[in-house]
């Protein structure tokens, strides 16, 4: 039923729940993973940081791709087939972009991410796939309070 699953991820605690319900429903239907960040790394442009990071933005790119590495590691670890990409954006329209350009089948997301203490329901970018993607999408609660 399910060949190709986006695993989006922020780093938070429901992104993480979100990866581990994407892993199981990949074992499950033998299908590969993709997972993704959408590094946001916005107006910081070429601001410079004490220590070994050049700027803001490979700071944020660097913490974007550890979040991918642990979930390509997961998957892998399950014996899936799993990619991990960094990508930059508008985190909702580089999701559907990606998604539309891996052909996937699902999307397994968390139900809120890193601004998640600001959402009354559904995190921003969760309720934009929704609304307008045109892949399925599976919204995993991971019961964690973000306060």
């Amino acid at each position: 039923m399910f060949d190709t699953i986006l695993l989006p991820t922020d780093g938070s605690d429901h992104a993480a729940a979100a990866a581990e319900t994407g892993i199981e429903l990949a074992t499950a239907h033998d299908a590969t993973v993709h997972v993704v960040c959408v590094a946001d790394t916005g107006p910081l442009g070429d601001l410079r940081l004490p220590g070994d990071a050049a700027s803001a933005e490979d700071a944020i790119r660097g913490q974007a791709q550890e979040y991918v590495d642990e979930i390509v590691d997961r998957a892998a670890a399950a014996g899936l087939e799993v990619t991990g990409t960094v990508l930059e954006g508008a985190a909702a329209e580089t999701l559907l972009e990606h998604a539309r350009d891996i052909d996937a089948d699902l999307i397994v997301i968390g139900s809120r991410g890193r601004g998640g203490v600001h959402r009354l329901a559904m995190g921003s970018v969760t309720d934009h796939i929704i609304r307008f993607g045109d892949v399925p999408v599976f919204v995993a609660n991971s019961g964690a309070d973000d306060d």
